[in-house]
């Protein structure tokens, strides 16, 4: 399970709650703030009075969610432990944030930024702030072992933010194991950069890369 801690009580809060449960079931076309207001048995009134409109409900549940779990990120990869550990716990991770919802939120969040511009900047500065922790440990890495071939530090922690936002997406469209290696494929980033950490680096399988990593 994540380390999230525990909200506190209240009015903002328990629309929060409502938001994202009504957010789940109906999605963000769909979200109506009178069922929202209703099932956290608020007046409407109440969810104007805290968020402003039905956009700055939802900005506020997405900013909220975000803020935990990169702050939850980012404890991860400050621990002193080999990079390939934290990794496979960044991957243990999006199973937690697939299952609470999380990833869900955030995927409606960035299509319906597509269209909606002051949507799309939101939600762009969130995500930049995970862009922003992979860089980080990617250029830390460098500094660590040597070049990472062909690619910048930028590079490299651009395109694990990439993949992992890309896997989020098709697992939400149903594309699991039996149709495509989603897991296995994040999870074998893990296997490279133990290779790099233990000087095991070559063309070769190792047995650990063998594992099962779809279950």
């Amino acid at each position: 399970m994540t380390d999230i801690a525990v909200r506190p009580t209240g009015t903002g809060t328990l629309i929060l709650e409502a938001a994202r449960s009504r957010l789940l079931a109906d999605g963000y076309g769909g979200l109506s703030t009178r069922r929202v207001a209703e099932l956290a048995g608020v007046p409407l009134s109440q969810l104007h009075y805290h968020f402003g409109s039905k956009q700055g409900l939802i900005l506020a549940l997405l900013d909220e969610e975000n803020q935990r779990r990169l702050a939850r990120q980012h404890r991860m990869y400050a621990e002193d432990a080999p990079l390939w550990q934290r990794y496979e716990r960044a991957c243990d991770f999006l199973e937690d944030d697939l299952d609470s919802g999380y990833v869900r939120v955030l995927q409606e969040m960035i299509a319906a930024g597509w269209s909606n511009k002051e949507l799309g900047d939101a939600v762009r500065e969130l995500l930049g702030g995970w862009f922003s922790l992979l860089n980080q440990v990617a250029r830390e890495t460098e500094q660590r072992y040597g070049p990472l071939g062909p690619f910048t530090p930028d590079e490299v922690g651009t395109l694990v933010g990439a993949a992992f936002f890309g896997a989020e997406a098709l697992l939400l469209l149903g594309f699991d194991r039996d149709v495509l290696p989603i897991r296995s494929a994040l999870r074998r980033i893990g296997v490279v950069i133990r290779q790099l950490e233990e000087g095991q680096a070559g063309p070769g399988r190792t047995d650990h890369a063998r594992m099962s990593t779809d279950s």
